[in-house]
């Protein structure tokens, strides 16, 4: 498994340094970066790929809780927070596990061990679902072709039927094992057992020419 990525989002410096340094001393965690408010924590987010946030509540500009309220496609949460409190709410929102200060490193070794196996489990999965036309619609890994990004939705195409989706390719590609699916160009993404033929730069997948980017070229063809 490769090393989770993570942000620390707390407007104490002690209290992030301390998250930090628990942090060294967990092999598969890697920090990106320490922030003081969830405003550089968006910088971040938009640049970087994360999957795991350290997120304190009581912070200045905007709470934890209100900027999880309107994160979309959120990485793996971890609450660390003086305040027993706001435990219940933040479970509503997919929170992994919840911290109260001071934290033991016993207890934190048992939140990110918790992370480890959900991603664990993530990855091995079979199945994801997708939210199209008000519904959820089930998605067999071994049935997708490709996947499009279209402005603020991608375009997921199956052996069977394509799903417009409001969601990011990064946020898609998140989902998918990395042994089976590969991205060629800013735009695609494709099932790497689904290629038929590579001609030039471009991937062939039944009657599909998916274009292969001269920044990803190398990487693309020592994948095959």
């Amino acid at each position: 498994m490769k090393p989770l990525t993570c942000l620390i989002i707390d407007d104490q410096p002690i209290a992030r340094q301390g998250i930090a340094d628990y942090c060294n001393n967990i092999p598969f965690i890697h920090i990106v970066a320490l922030c003081k408010n969830v405003l550089q924590a968006n910088h971040y987010l938009e640049t970087q790929h994360v999957d795991l946030i350290f997120l304190d509540i009581n912070m200045p500009i905007l709470s934890g809780i209100d900027w999880l309220k309107k994160l979309k496609n959120a990485p793996s949460i971890i609450m660390t927070t003086a305040y027993e409190s706001y435990a219940l709410e933040s479970f509503e929102y997919n929170v992994l596990d919840y911290l109260v200060k001071p934290i033991s490193f016993e207890r934190f070794q048992k939140a990110v061990d918790k992370v480890k196996a959900y991603h664990l489990h993530k990855n091995d999965r079979e199945v994801l679902f997708l939210k199209s036309e008000k519904q959820l619609k089930k998605i067999h890994l071994n049935a997708i072709l490709f996947a499009e990004a279209m402005q603020n939705y991608i375009k997921v195409v199956t052996q069977k039927e394509t799903i417009i989706t409001q969601m990011s390719l990064k946020s898609f590609k998140d989902q998918l094992p990395e042994d089976q699916f590969i991205q060629t160009h800013k735009s695609y993404i494709v099932a790497k057992y689904k290629v038929d033929k590579i001609i030039d730069n471009k991937i062939i997948i039944g009657t599909t020419e998916i274009p292969i980017s001269i920044r990803l070229r190398k990487s693309v063809l020592s994948n095959f």
